[in-house]
């Protein structure tokens, strides 16, 4: 589990950006307690800030914020990239060159060939991303397929803010912590604040499986790279074919190449699951961090 934070700010960045950016990252350092990383473009207005729990590529060549070999686009990154090692050859036997190990440098080889929307359909794994394109001056936040990683967002005067958990929104100067009454009323009838609302007015959550785009003009634009429904439509079109045993047979190698994509660290793995059984409920994390459910509830 890492934390990601920053704001876009209409206009040139004051001096006091580097500090306010360090209260965001600050906030969320529990997110992150490994390392921690800036960067700032003063004239385009954009800070991003990083907080990192070391899985893959304990070096600095896994240091984020991170910028892709042809300097179009930087990233902050929360999450893993399950099958990063299939992409990572399929790079390299287009001729690319990494310098480390680490997902996120892959992440942004494959963006850079194909364009932020296919490569995000590639990603197999559970990530809330932002990305800054310093040719088009245009930020993206993207969120996994389900949802498992928080993302907020949200204007603040002239200023777009966005992170991990609320208290790293909480850090900024434009910050206006007003109580959304139609959120509250949907926490009280459900016991949570649905995607895409949040508890605060003007604050929303990046929905699962969404691109969400902000241009340099302001306007945004939201997309959607994946969608359960048509998975189930597709699965229900072309049913698995066999007997009982070798279709639990195709599930078992499944589940078993899915468990193995997600052991892949560089430190120790923990697994931890819920005393009992309970269908649907019980549930595994890696990589010795916890699990984001909590943090999306407001």
């Amino acid at each position: 589990m890492c934390g990601i934070t920053g704001f876009w700010s209409r206009g040139r960045l004051s001096g006091e950006a580097p500090a306010t950016l360090r209260r965001m990252t600050d906030a969320i350092r529990h997110r992150g307690p490994d390392d921690e990383g800036q960067w700032l473009d003063p004239d385009a207005g954009i800070a991003l800030g990083h907080r990192r729990l070391s899985i893959l590529d304990l070096s600095p060549e896994g240091h984020q914020p991170m910028i892709s070999a042809g300097g179009r686009f930087v990233i902050i990154f929360n999450g893993e990239i399950y099958n990063f090692a299939e992409l990572r050859l399929e790079e390299e036997r287009r001729g690319t060159a990494f310098r480390g190990h680490s997902d996120t440098e892959v992440m942004l080889a494959v963006i850079e060939r194909l364009g932020l929307m296919e490569a995000t359909k590639r990603f197999a794994g559970m990530f809330a991303f932002a990305l800054w394109d310093r040719e088009r001056r245009e930020l993206s936040l993207v969120r996994d397929r389900i949802g498992e990683k928080p993302l907020f967002f949200g204007r603040m005067g002239a200023t777009l803010l966005f992170g991990s958990e609320l208290k790293a929104l909480r850090g900024h100067p434009e910050w206006r912590g007003e109580i959304d009454r139609d959120a509250l009323a949907l926490y009280c009838r459900y016991n949570y604040v649905p995607a895409p609302f949040s508890i605060y007015t003007g604050v929303r959550k990046v929905e699962p499986a969404s691109i969400v785009t902000i241009a340099a003009d302001g306007s945004e634009q939201t997309a959607r790279y994946w969608r359960l429904e048509e998975v189930v439509a597709a699965g229900l079109a072309d049913p698995l074919d066999g007997s009982e045993t070798e279709i639990l047979g195709q599930l078992a190698g499944r589940l078993s190449a899915t468990i193995s994509e997600e052991m892949l660290a560089d430190v120790p793995l923990g697994a931890f699951l819920p005393e009992g059984i309970g269908p649907g409920i019980a549930a595994a994390t890696t990589s010795g961090g916890a699990t984001d459910a909590c943090d999306d509830c407001m």
